[in-house]
């Protein structure tokens, strides 16, 4: 076999060049599919912080409409655990009031979450619909159950990785 002047087989210069192009290609190929791991972990992330997000604006709607004269101390709590910011600020601002009233009045609401929407997330910061009916009693009283239904447009924060109620808004 006839050689080039570097003394190499020409029958290799092919094969050569071949198995540069397959590398680039596959290196090409891992890139694309890190990239693509990347973009498929970010978007898993954002579903899960959806979710998070409605499940926190749900569960606060719930501590809201669930009462109980016997348990109004930590009901109270339970609300300004699942809050921040203005809202919890507003919630401590009446606590002491809505203990004194639920007790005093023997209320026992029973709550029922219906139905959460997101609307919109951006950052840390997520808006979303919340549905929730209750089933308000008096006990020692003769005046029948009531049922109220409440919408709210809540605003949800992340802090520190916990999703929390910024802001709420009855709605109608």
């Amino acid at each position: 076999m006839a050689g080039d002047a570097a003394g190499a087989p020409r029958a290799l210069r092919p094969l050569t060049r071949l198995s540069v192009v397959l590398a680039v290609l596959l290196l090409v190929l891992a890139g694309v599919a890190y990239w693509f791991s990347g973009q498929v972990r970010e978007e898993q992330l954002a579903v899960v912080d959806r979710q998070a997000a409605m499940e926190a604006a749900g569960r606060h709607a719930i501590d809201l409409v669930s009462l109980n004269y016997k348990t109004a101390e930590a009901d109270v709590r339970r609300i300004l655990a699942t809050s921040t910011g203005k809202a919890k600020a507003d919630y401590e601002g009446s606590a002491a009031k809505l203990r004194e009233t639920t007790v005093a009045n023997k209320v026992v609401q029973n709550g029922a979450l219906r139905a959460t929407g997101l609307v919109s997330m951006e950052g840390g910061v997520a808006k979303v619909l919340v549905v929730a009916d209750v089933v308000i009693s008096w006990d020692g009283t003769k005046i029948p159950a009531q049922d109220r239904f409440y919408r709210w447009s809540m605003d949800v924060t992340k802090v520190g990785g916990v999703w929390l109620v910024s802001k709420a808004e009855q709605v109608l």
